[in-house]
């Protein structure tokens, strides 16, 4: 590693503060980033990250406070003036198209110069392949890419106008562990050269792992600060501790393992999915031939990276999207030809990933969110009247109980964070007396305390004898919620298998399509 601290910084935020109309997203925000180093920042969903980053790449402009590079204060007015100042950011969402060849993606939106040198944008993305020791072809269609391909290409869009400051914002998100290890190895050959990496994520000892200096943040201030020196002299545990403090106070309940209780033998089975297949417009069927048994009070897991079927069996199983042929059986009795709302009233629950495009109503309350799939029924409605207040209290209720962030229960759900939001649809979906709830990556961008209060409640359902469907690109989180585990790859389940320790690389091989366990 380079000697940072002997390094003029790459990066220096001093005093910045940003508020929305409630909210103080950033107080006094003082970071330095150096290069040749990687700097971790941690913090529960709506500490303020998001926000900080997106000053950092000019999508967000602070109230207060300056922002210096090199030694210059600057104003970055838009993401294209943070590139052109060798700042670049990768994103936890894609932003590749992904019918386009690598190489269309990387001219997209520079200057016109660059549109007619092809030649020369060849280049500049060999030169900065060899930086990262990667292989990219310039003419492979990003779509075809798998997903840690396709994030060598964001690495390489955010590097390629100067190397200065890389962000990576939850980037082992999607991931299979060989592909974020690959990530580590990029990261560590970046930070080699000299460049600056800020590393955000959920997982502390990613952060630990990876970073050579970790900084926490908490309701909008920095909290504390890890440095190199106490990383490399002192132990593990005790930099846990004092993170995990730092994040959540001197009380922390964000550590979780081996929720899921033993099922009986002699439990009742209760949910069978019979060859279901969905015929896709590429080479590959969306599900092939899917089949797989559940007892009552039982987690599946089913882990695969994204796009290899797995949300379209969560919407054929919720009736949201139709099944060329197979049966899905509750009780002995088909359930395949009944509506959404049929399902929803023999007890078949359904949680999105999308919680802002399909789990949520943006511009209503949280009140009128938690009661969307209530409409009519008493107490919330009687004679064709909406009852306001037992609509509040029953929202005030779900709020207190599910540890939702808000003001209160009549502010629009678009204002919360991704984590608060997340809490009230499973807050919604649970309070519906479920008999079977399919789970599509409900802990997706949530932090550490947050994906331990989501895991714990699915698993008191499974204990109650609700039946779970538990899908997930986190194979941490299935290893110790579910009971058994399967893996989608091209629209294929492999065949269900006991959890057990240490079968995480071996998923991570059925996720990328090898054939056996």
């Amino acid at each position: 590693m380079v000697l940072a601290n002997e390094l003029t910084p790459s990066v220096e935020l001093i005093g910045i503060t940003k508020t929305y109309p409630g909210v103080v997203a950033n107080s006094d925000i003082h970071l330095t980033l150096r290069p040749g180093e990687v700097h971790s920042l941690l913090g529960e969903n709506g500490a303020g990250k998001s926000t900080l980053i997106g000053i950092l790449s000019g999508m967000v402009q602070p109230d207060a406070g300056e922002i210096r590079i090199k030694g210059e204060t600057v104003r970055i007015n838009s993401p294209r003036d943070a590139l052109e100042r060798g700042i670049g950011t990768v994103y936890q969402h894609s932003l590749l198209v992904p019918t386009l060849t690598v190489l269309d993606n990387l001219l997209l939106g520079v200057d016109q110069g660059w549109k007619l040198g092809r030649d020369a944008a060849k280049a500049r993305l060999q030169e900065v392949s060899t930086l990262l020791d990667v292989e990219i072809d310039p003419s492979s269609v990003v779509g075809d890419l798998a997903l840690g391909q396709r994030q060598q290409v964001e690495i390489v869009r955010a590097l390629w106008r100067g190397e200065g400051v890389l962000i990576l914002d939850e980037p082992t998100s999607m991931l299979t562990p060989q592909g974020a290890e690959k990530l580590v190895q990029v990261v560590r050959r970046l930070v080699s050269n000299g460049l600056a990496v800020v590393f955000i994520t959920h997982k502390l000892n990613e952060a630990l792992d990876l970073g050579d200096r970790v900084t926490v943040l908490r309701r909008g201030k920095i909290v504390g600060e890890v440095t190199p020196a106490e990383l490399q002299n002192r132990s593990r545990a005790q930099i846990t501790d004092e993170v995990l403090k730092m994040i959540f106070g001197e009380k922390s309940d964000a550590s979780y393992a081996a929720f899921a209780s033993q099922v009986s033998e002699t439990a009742d089975e209760t949910f069978r999915v019979d060859h279901l297949s969905v015929e896709g417009s590429g080479p590959h069927p969306v599900l092939d031939n899917v089949s797989f048994t559940l007892k009552r009070g039982e987690i599946l897991g089913i882990a695969g990276i994204d796009g290899n079927g797995q949300k379209e069996l969560a919407e054929v199983l919720a009736g949201q999207r139709h099944a060329d042929s197979g049966e899905i059986i509750l009780d002995d009795q088909s359930i395949q030809n009944l509506s959404i709302a049929a399902r929803q009233a023999k007890g078949i629950r359904y949680v999105t990933d999308d919680r802002h495009g399909e789990g949520t109503v943006g511009p209503l309350s949280i009140a009128l969110n938690i009661v969307l799939k209530r409409v009519g029924e008493v107490p919330f409605w009687r004679w064709s009247l909406v009852r306001h207040s037992s609509i509040r209290e029953f929202a005030r209720k779900l709020i207190h109980d599910h540890d939702v962030r808000a003001p209160h229960e009549e502010v629009a759900i678009s204002t919360l964070s991704g984590g608060n939001m997340q809490k009230v649809i499973l807050a919604r979906e649970l309070a519906l007396e479920p008999r079977v709830v399919v789970y599509n990556k409900p802990t997706y961008g949530l932090d550490a305390r947050t994906t331990s209060l989501v895991l714990a409640s699915i698993a008191d359902q499974a204990k109650a004898g609700v039946t779970t469907v538990f899908i997930s690109t986190e194979l941490s989180e299935i290893v110790s919620i579910c009971h058994r585990v399967a893996v989608m790859y091209r629209g294929k389940l492999s065949e269900p298998i006991m959890v057990r320790s240490g079968i995480e690389l071996k998923l991570g091989a059925l996720m990328t399509g090898s054939t056996t366990l």
